[in-house]
């Protein structure tokens, strides 16, 4: 009997990437959850998983910001699973940089969240993906592709990481795939969005609703498990809205 996939999420524990988890988990892949400061999310995520199929979830924490994370957290990994199949780069952040108010403090969180972590996942993750077959899926945004209003920094980290999944499909052909995700609405921000800013962008939808976070979640499991010939490509899972933007 072959030895289910295993795959690490980062930013596991809460919103979307629980529910990739739960999604990948219910395909047959053994989880490595990541998190950083969501341990009680996280361990009651993991306890859900492991009861429905024990051994098949464990946790690893780290904060992505720390540029020794991304080394330890894939050796942590390949010590408890003894294999890596795919990667899931979700943890991200995500707030606005006002020109003219910016820092260099937040320039740096941006990219360290948004592009910098994710590289260097992927660069160790690399020789093991490569003895796999695996696949890594991003998780980048529509806005990568068009600016949005208030968020110079964020929109621009995620457009590296768009960049990033396009050259990593080059760099680890043919062992590896390399593709993204780009959701539109799908939960707003944990500080809430007004009303009327929340209506303007479904009226901009044209499927004329927020989506869900099964919508993403079942993109990344089709280019994890399935997509096999698909790579260096970002799917957008927006319910149209980039056409609008």
């Amino acid at each position: 009997m072959s030895q289910p996939p295993v795959v690490l999420v980062t930013g596991g524990a809460r919103r979307v990437g629980a529910v990739i988890c739960r999604r990948l988990h219910a395909a047959g892949c053994c989880i490595a959850l990541h998190y950083r400061s969501s341990a009680a999310e996280a361990e009651a995520l993991a306890q859900e998983l492991n009861a429905l199929r024990p051994h098949s979830v464990a946790l690893f924490s780290g904060a992505l910001d720390n540029p020794a994370t991304p080394d330890h957290l894939i050796g942590d990994v390949l010590a408890v699973f003894g294999r890596l199949d795919g990667l899931v780069n979700n943890a991200s952040a995500f707030y606005p940089t006002p020109i003219g108010q910016t820092t260099q403090a937040q320039w740096d969180d941006l990219f360290a969240a948004n592009a910098r972590a994710p590289f260097f996942l992927s660069q160790a993750a690399a020789p093991a993906l490569r003895e796999a077959k695996g696949a890594i899926v991003n998780i980048v945004d529509i806005y990568a592709e068009r600016p949005l209003a208030g968020h110079t920094v964020y929109v621009m980290a995620k457009a590296a990481l768009a960049m990033l999944t396009q050259s990593l499909a080059k760099e680890l052909a043919p062992e590896v795939r390399v593709n993204a995700v780009a959701p539109g609405a799908i939960l707003w921000p944990e500080s809430g969005k007004p009303e009327e800013a929340a209506e303007a962008l479904i009226a901009k939808t044209p499927l004329a609703r927020k989506g869900e976070p099964d919508d993403v979640a079942e993109a990344v499991r089709w280019l994890m498990l399935d997509a096999h010939y698909t790579t260096g490509q970002v799917i957008r899972v927006d319910g149209g809205r980039a056409l609008n933007i």
